[in-house]
């Protein structure tokens, strides 16, 4: 492999392949990614700098060796789809969705949400029962989730969130008719296993997604009705201050994919300790720059700051779930 191909992340590594098979190839892809993944490729692509013939031939070279030792021929369906998200998500975010993609047959019609602006989610599903709202929001990516939850009515913010924390699974047939007909209330049995959505884990993500002077008055609400469901919530959660726990090359990899004006607005008013490890994981010069550029920049108000930190921690639970870095905190155990 050649040097100017070996620090290439896997977003533009597939930003490159995608751009060297041509035009109706790349769109023949794309139809089957997701908008998150078709949002990430398109501006990994746009930022690509001079693309030397050696990198090319690496990626093709990469791609066609993993394509002949990873062949789903005559291999159990079922299996070969849950190795593969497993190998390609991690096992945390994969197990979030096997069971809805091979339990929930074909839900165009959820799956189709994830395309809506958030102000069209919230108005269609604003007048629903809570239990329904709290299911669509688990399967909505947390980023997106957020965003619909804080344009939902203040009233119902917290029951919501609730709702979503203590959700355990629903069963296929719920999601098929939830899927064709958004309207009716959830029900039906099968002796299917239950698609595992909901849970702690996706109240703590969506959370982290929303503005402190939203996302307080939530957990408050909840505290005040469960304070035991409050504290597992918290305990779930990864904030900005949290990066102090990832190790140096976990911090090293995520400052090659954060942005310099990201790190100069999400650096305001943190812990010194936390400026100190990220000026550490940089080069001599460019931590100097930063260090100059945060003295001399003019105030900016606090939702600019926590827009830039939720930037930077979504970009850290993706590299989180494909296993190339790894979060600390949340609940986990520290080092002493």
């Amino acid at each position: 492999m050649s040097e100017d191909s070996r620090d290439l992340s896997h977003a533009q590594r597939a930003s490159l392949l995608l751009l060297a098979v041509g035009q109706d190839r790349a769109a023949a892809v794309l139809k089957h990614m997701g908008p998150k993944e078709v949002q990430l490729v398109g501006s990994t692509m746009a930022q690509l700098g001079p693309i030397s013939s050696n990198m090319v031939d690496d990626v093709l070279e990469e791609f066609i060796i993993e394509i002949k030792n990873e062949t789903g021929l005559g291999l159990d369906s079922d299996e070969y789809i849950r190795n593969m998200l497993t190998k390609a998500l991690g096992a945390e975010k994969a197990g979030s969705i096997i069971d809805r993609i091979l339990l929930g047959g074909n839900s165009k019609g959820i799956e189709q949400l994830k395309w809506m602006d958030t102000r069209s989610i919230a108005d269609l599903i604003r007048l629903e029962h809570p239990q329904i709202i709290s299911i669509i929001l688990s399967l909505l990516d947390a980023d997106q989730a957020a965003e619909v939850l804080t344009l939902l009515p203040q009233n119902m913010r917290s029951d919501i969130l609730m709702r979503i924390a203590t959700l355990e699974g629903v069963q296929p047939a719920a999601l098929r008719e939830l899927d064709d007909i958004m309207e009716k209330q959830l029900s039906g049995s099968e002796g299917a296993k239950s698609s595992q959505i909901g849970g702690i884990d996706a109240a703590a993500n969506i959370l982290n997604f929303i503005e402190s002077s939203i996302g307080e008055p939530m957990m408050q609400d909840i505290s005040e009705n469960n304070a035991d469901l409050a504290q597992r919530i918290q305990d779930k959660m990864f904030v900005f201050s949290d990066l102090i726990n990832v190790d140096d090359r976990g911090i090293q990899t995520l400052l090659r994919e954060v942005s310099t004006d990201q790190l100069l607005l999400a650096l305001r008013s943190v812990d010194p300790a936390l400026k100190d490890k990220i000026f550490a994981n940089m080069s001599r010069r460019a931590a100097e720059m930063l260090r100059d550029d945060l003295e001399a920049a003019p105030p900016v108000r606090l939702s600019e700051v926590e827009a830039a930190q939720k930037d930077i921690l979504s970009i850290a639970k993706r590299l989180a779930d494909s296993g190339e870095i790894a979060l600390g905190g949340g609940g986990g155990d520290e080092f002493v």
